[in-house]
């Protein structure tokens, strides 16, 4: 049999009644800066430069980025390159289908725009970028004065 004992126990019951309210405004916190809506009806930002997650790798002749975008296509995304600058922006809408309404929703309307120091120049006229199954790949020739050049040694006579 278990019994309660009445001195001591109130203090713990205190405790952990201040811990449930700290987890539980933790959690409301890191909803609301990944999660949740910040600004009412408005798609919210998110964290500074946390989305779209990405990777940018040097192939030599090229650079390539790629980024996760999932949920959009090639009309909701812009990219721009100013000088050795490239950005990424673009919107995710929420759509709901007519006659139906939201019972939860974890992947939020989001505007976004990011931008990425490239370590050298590259050709903006051969630059391609491409969607497909959420993934964005960005191709950036580098220009042709970047490019390595190999020195042909000939012997002398």
């Amino acid at each position: 049999m278990l019994t309660r004992w009445n001195t001591g126990w109130s203090d713990f019951d205190e405790m952990f009644a201040a811990m449930n309210q700290l987890r539980t405004y933790m959690d409301r916190l890191f909803e609301e800066a990944w999660g949740g809506r910040l600004f009412g009806d408005r798609p919210q930002l998110y964290g500074a430069g946390t989305w779209p997650r990405a990777n940018l790798i040097d192939t030599g002749s090229s650079l390539v980025l790629t980024a996760e975008v999932p949920g959009l296509s090639d009309k909701d995304i812009q990219i721009t390159l100013n000088q050795e600058v490239l950005t990424l922006s673009g919107e995710r809408k929420v759509q709901v289908p007519e006659g139906y309404s939201v019972h939860r929703q974890e992947r939020p309307a989001v505007r976004f725009s990011r931008s990425f120091a490239l370590p050298c120049r590259v050709d903006a006229d051969r630059t391609t970028a491409t969607v497909k199954n959420g993934i964005l790949t960005v191709t950036l020739e580098k220009a042709a004065d970047v490019m390595p050049r190999r020195i042909a040694v000939k012997a002398s006579t």
